[in-house]
């Protein structure tokens, strides 16, 4: 493994634009924390967004997990660009030539994917922390280790999506195809999702969740209906925004389901792919 690993850690090394885009987006993430210095002061009205429990143990896990799971695609240009050069600079056939095997060349690739989304998944937790102990109002040790659930969250869907970027990158051969194709994908499973709920709306709860982007969505729902003073103003307004947010069981089962099936493929693909 960590052979495997020590050679895509030497190819990234010395690919510039990867270093770039990595760069990029662990400064994205580190920028969460500007959030809490948004300030309104518009006469009487004064409005700080860290004061509105963003910051808040155990709410931080939820609400900047979900912000830095947006910005997973700056990792999948990463994935995505790596597996066009393994074609284009022909380092594929080099390794195999040299004799890596193409099981150990996916996983290789998959090692990397894992490593990145690990990284990525102690980063957050690192600045969710420190935010969480510079703003939050509760600091007691079982009030901040609580709902930690969505780091694991956090963790598999990252794992998943640049599963699903590794499989495409080796499908298509191109990274700007690559990444078209998971905008395809996405559209349609959007379109699905809007057919569904015209023709059988009742069905669209029980079929979608099987879909691998709407799993990977489902891992970490949307944290803003959450906040209490979001639920206040819904409630003056005669509107009901309780709902399940926890991290449910089955919805990282069908994402690690989906991984196994992109990886599992990724390696089929390459195996009867003359090189």
């Amino acid at each position: 493994m960590l052979r495997l690993l020590n050679i895509e850690i030497h190819k990234l090394k010395h690919n510039r634009a990867s270093k770039v885009l990595v760069f990029i987006y662990f400064v994205l993430l580190t920028s969460i924390a500007l959030i809490a210095a948004i300030k309104f002061d518009i006469g009487p009205v004064k409005f700080h967004l860290a004061d509105q429990g963003i910051f808040n143990f155990p709410y931080i896990w939820h609400f900047n997990t979900y912000i830095a799971s947006i910005l997973k695609f700056f990792l999948l240009l990463v994935i995505v660009s790596m597996m066009a050069n393994e074609y284009s600079n022909k380092t594929l056939k080099q390794n195999l030539i040299d004799g890596l095997s193409k099981k150990e060349f996916v996983l290789s690739k998959f090692y990397t994917v894992i490593l990145l989304a690990l990284i990525s998944t102690v980063f957050v937790f690192i600045v969710s922390l420190i935010l969480g102990y510079s703003y939050s109002d509760f600091n007691e040790i079982s009030i901040v280790t609580t709902d930690l659930e969505y780091l694991l969250a956090f963790f598999v869907k990252l794992v998943g999506f640049f599963s699903f970027g590794l499989f495409l990158g080796i499908l298509v051969k191109r990274s700007a195809f690559a990444v078209g194709a998971m905008l395809v994908w996405f559209m349609i499973e959007g379109f699905t999702k809007g057919m569904l709920y015209w023709k059988f709306d009742t069905i669209v709860d029980k079929v979608m969740p099987f879909f691998p982007l709407e799993a990977m969505s489902n891992l970490i729902k949307e944290p803003f209906t959450r906040l209490g003073a979001v639920k206040t103003v819904a409630k003056q307004v005669g509107e009901d925004l309780s709902k399940d947010f926890s991290v449910q069981p089955k919805d990282i089962l069908i994402v690690l389901v989906w991984t196994a099936i992109f990886i599992y493929f990724s390696y089929v693909l390459l195996k009867k792919r003359d090189l």
